[in-house]
Formats: structure tokens, sequence, C-alpha cells
């Protein structure tokens, strides 16, 4: 990863709605010193991206169709460990936010915050640190004072394979979203259950239901 030049900070831009790309690219760059040099919807786009452009921040989407920005997290991280990624969704659940800082994002900023919330995180993360709006410190501070959820017990690609599999994903589409065989993705099944202790399918989409994992 390239230090943040002096003439600015160069953005990737990951959302699957393009008016909210848009909009965002318009406040970025009217800042003067951030400068939008890709977008992408999805994410084995956001993966191309970054291997072209080499951004000193990637702002990302949780939601996004197939692959959620989760995976794109995992495999940027994968080919540069120093890469910067400021997560920028409307979803505020704990499972995910843990979930996006263990897959290896430096920030998280709701889009329920003003502008300049997303603008201040991002030369944040630009300058190295760890950033995060206040509703997602409040939501990680009720966590820690909390008995915790059954999920906690799974990694990041066992709470993607699970968010899949609850918002409907056959393992074929799964095994194909996510570049996997569709035996290991029958593995990472069998270990969500075991590692959550659910009986049944209907008892998985009950608990990723209830942690928020359907909404997305």
């Amino acid at each position: 990863m390239n230090e943040v030049a002096a003439t600015g900070i160069s953005v990737l831009l990951v959302d699957d709605h393009p008016i909210v790309r848009q909009g965002y690219r318009r406040v970025l760059e009217s800042q003067g010193d951030l400068h939008v040099v890709a977008e992408a919807d999805n994410a084995a786009d956001a993966y191309s991206a970054f291997k072209a452009h080499d951004p000193d921040v990637i702002v990302m989407d949780i939601s996004m169709p197939g692959a959620s920005g989760l995976e794109a997290i995992r495999n940027i991280r994968a080919r540069n460990p120093r890469a910067r990624i400021l997560v920028f969704t409307m979803h505020n659940e704990a499972v995910l936010v843990k979930a996006a800082f263990n897959a290896g994002a430096s920030g998280f900023v709701t889009k329920s915050n003003a502008p300049t919330a997303v603008v201040d995180a991002i030369r944040g993360v630009a300058r190295g640190e760890r950033a995060m709006s206040n509703d997602i410190a409040h939501v990680l501070a009720e966590d820690s004072l909390s008995a915790g959820s059954a999920l906690d017990q799974l990694g990041e690609r066992e709470i993607e394979i699970l968010r899949q599999f609850a918002g409907g994903a056959t393992t074929e589409q799964i095994a194909t979203h996510l570049n996997l065989s569709v035996k290991t993705v029958q593995n990472y099944h069998y270990l969500i259950k075991t590692k959550t202790g659910a009986r049944t399918d209907a008892q998985l989409v009950r608990l990723a239901a209830t942690c928020g994992l359907t909404k997305i």
C-alpha cells in the first residue's frame, strides 16, 4: 500500500447502489484532498479495482449481491495485509461489526451519520487509525457488557456462509459466490451447526434472523 500522497487520498468506492456512489463521490471530491479513483458494485469487481488502482482507502458497503463486503475485505486483505478498508453501511448489528473488524476492516461507519463522519473516518483510516462512528462505538460497548451472541463462535467466512444460507441461497450458489467447492460449503455448514448448537436448518435461519444477518 502506498503512503498517502501529499496531493491527497485516493479512494475506491464499493456500493451496489449507483445513486449512493454518485452522491458520496460528490461529497468526497468536494473536500479537495479526497479523490475517488474507481468504483465497484460487487465483491469481485472491488477486488479487481483494488488490484488495478491500489487506493489509499477502500470505502466498502457490507450488503451487496452475491458475496458481501465481508468476503471482499477478506480477499483484499489476503492480497495486501496493509490495505485500509472503511466499512460504510446501513447495518449496525454487533455480529457484523465484529466480523468486519476480524476480516481486516480498519473502520466502520453507518450511513445514518452525517457525511462529515465518513469523511473524517477516511482521513483517520488513511493515517493508519481505527475509526468508527459514535453509534458503532455504542453498539460494541453494549455488546461487551452482554452475554454475547451464539454467532460469536463463528469466523467471518462462516458468518458469510450463514448469511447467504439464511437469505435463501443454495449450497451450489454459495460455492459459486465464494469460489469454493460444494463439499467445502457443506463442511462449513456442518461446522456452523456444531458451533452454534443448531440442530436443524430452520434453527440456523432463526438464529441468523435474530442476529440481524437476514437484513443484509
